[in-house]
């Protein structure tokens, strides 16, 4: 796996002369030529990178998925995360990257926060699509950190940083906006994860396979961790985790009211190592032991 560590060598790459800032950049697409170079089969930026595409052509592959180019589709990536490209599909069109690498955040409360928008770890097939009035509103600001790059001095770092979180907003902002228009699309994924976490509990996978977690609800349903976790909080108010425990005490509520299994018996068929882990939960979620939920009904 290639690393490509600096701003710099990320120019180089892209045929383009050196950054103006070592530390951020604003790449305009039109004048990128990727070189010819095995760093394209497997690599990690070392940094993070918004991606503006219009009319790009070609395929990427992104962790594990692939993700093909589509107009005025805006994308994010964190430092170390890996990366594919096809040179021999890949046209670049136009559009901008805005690459900076997180010492540049150093000192600042955007080093803190930044981990926060959670669309830097979402896959690239779930990238936000913009209409033309939110491009134009995010290339206006683009072009405003691009300029302030050409005027290096003790106020650069304060003012292109708080235009890259004004930028980084926007996104959730928009990240909402493509929550509400997709309303139709996201109600039928949350009847599949419906169906999914039913199935779950329905047959022995608890037993065999343990405890229900993000990770395997987000994998069945081509999502990633993170944006499976916006969708839900989006929609119910509920993260990922805290959707799983309500549905997971559901279902203990009903073995508890309808067999005559044991507490032992019920935490291993949710798939529990230990009947204690169970009551625990049980309790914080229900202010009532397993037993004492089980007895009111007697």
């Amino acid at each position: 796996m290639n690393t490509i560590r600096t701003v710099s060598e990320f120019h180089r790459l892209l045929s383009l002369p050196a950054p103006r800032h070592p530390l951020v950049s604003v790449i305009n697409l039109t004048e990128s030529v990727f070189l010819e170079d095995d760093v394209w089969k497997g690599f990690v930026n070392q940094f993070y990178c918004v991606a503006l595409k219009r009319d790009a052509k070609g395929k990427i592959k992104y962790g594990q998925q692939h993700y093909d180019y589509d107009k005025g589709v805006l994308s994010f990536t964190a430092p170390n995360q890996v990366q594919y490209l096809d040179l021999q599909t890949i046209e670049c069109g136009s559009g901008y990257l805005l690459i900076f690498h997180p010492d540049f955040l150093l000192s600042h409360t955007l080093a803190n926060t930044i981990s926060r928008y959670s669309f830097f770890s979402y896959a690239v097939n779930e990238a936000l699509h913009l209409s033309a009035e939110e491009e134009e509103n995010l290339i206006t600001i683009l072009n405003r950190i691009d300029s302030e790059c050409r005027h290096i001095d003790k106020h650069t770092q304060e003012i292109i940083l708080s235009q890259i979180e004004l930028l980084l907003n926007y996104s959730n902002r928009f990240y909402e906006r493509q929550f509400i228009t997709r309303k139709n699309n996201n109600h039928q994924l949350l009847v599949k994860l419906e169906q999914i976490v039913k199935q779950y509990f329905d047959s022995d996978m608890s037993a065999k396979r343990g405890l229900l977690t993000v990770h395997y609800l987000a994998e069945q349903m081509n999502l990633s961790p993170n944006y499976l976790g916006d969708l839900l909080r989006f929609h119910t108010g509920q993260n990922a985790q805290q959707h799983i425990h309500e549905k997971l005490i559901e279902k203990a509520k009903e073995k508890l009211t309808t067999t005559t299994l044991s507490v032992g018996e019920i935490a291993f068929l949710l798939g529990f190592e230990h009947p204690q882990s169970f009551s625990t939960l049980f309790k914080k979620k229900t202010s009532l032991s397993p037993i004492q939920f089980r007895e009111s009904f007697n």
